[in-house]
């Protein structure tokens, strides 16, 4: 009996380390940043890529560069599977125009005319997949998003570089992070959220039920969300209680009086167009 309780245990656990292991949560990273301008600097060239934990390519987000600066972006041209010498530089470099840029934005030089600027807010994106004709949702896991740019300052034809990346980890929750200023970066915000996780479940995290039990009045909390609808239901799936709420006014919370209904358990459904929330409130008075 004991063998087999041991076996089933160990099944068990293999099958979530399995599903743990090959789980492949769609959703988004998003990664926000700002460049700052760096002494003289006027032109700048920015790629943006996905690695893996050990440093394998998975897609590039962005790349901004142009024919006559294509040896710009050594690690981006080696990461990203660039092929031929660029013709510009001293020959050691692959033509970064020439790297995996499937499904990515990509454009030239950034100026003082382009958009965006060559020094300003950026945003990318990424939806968890390869970067193939035909992509592939990838494990979940840790990734980086990897962040390298190259801009003249000073002497003609001296050019600084940065090449850096920040983690994140691709999986069933949303997790975000600040990542310091470093060079020409500041103000990021990196933040991967799973498809999974609806608008249900977003509320969820904003929306209070007080209090509980409670005694006749119900207060229903509601920050930041557009509430159309609140209903109280009883156990035997009856609206008792139905409140339409003007969204477009700046009310952050309703009472509810049930002190005339009978003790138990209730439901309060909180509606948006979108979607619904539903909490559970004893009624004791």
């Amino acid at each position: 009996m004991k063998t087999k309780l041991l076996s089933l245990a160990l099944f068990a656990f293999a099958l979530f380390f399995s599903a743990s292991l090959f789980a492949q949560t769609a959703g988004s990273m998003t990664f926000n940043f700002t460049t700052v301008k760096q002494g003289s600097a006027t032109k700048q060239v920015d790629a943006v890529w996905i690695e893996n934990a050990v440093g394998i390519f998975i897609k590039t987000n962005l790349l901004y560069i142009g024919d006559g600066t294509s040896d710009h972006l050594p690690q981006f041209s080696l990461k990203s599977g660039a092929n031929g010498i660029a013709t510009n530089g001293n020959g050691g470099v692959q033509d970064a125009t020439t790297g995996n840029t499937i499904n990515a934005i990509t454009g030239a030089t950034r100026t003082s005319s382009t958009a965006p600027l060559a020094w300003g807010p950026y945003s990318v994106s990424w939806d968890g997949k390869t970067g193939a004709t035909t992509p592939v949702l990838v494990p979940d896991g840790s990734y980086k998003v990897w962040v390298e740019m190259a801009w003249i300052d000073g002497t003609p034809d001296t050019h600084d570089f940065i090449n850096t990346g920040y983690s994140f980890t691709k999986g069933a929750s949303i997790a975000t992070t600040n990542p310091a200023n470093a060079g020409p970066l500041s103000a990021m915000t990196l933040t991967w959220t799973p498809s999974a996780l609806s608008l249900d479940s977003v509320y969820k995290t904003k929306i209070a039920i007080y209090p509980n039990p409670s005694n006749g009045i119900i207060n229903v909390q509601y920050n930041d969300i557009p509430v159309s609808n609140i209903d109280v239901v009883n156990v035997l799936g009856q609206i008792v209680k139905s409140l339409k709420i003007d969204s477009s006014k700046s009310e952050t919370s309703q009472s509810i009086d049930l002190s005339g209904n009978a003790n138990g358990l209730y439901i309060i459904n909180v509606s948006t167009n979108e979607t619904s929330s539903s909490y559970k409130v004893v009624l004791d008075k």
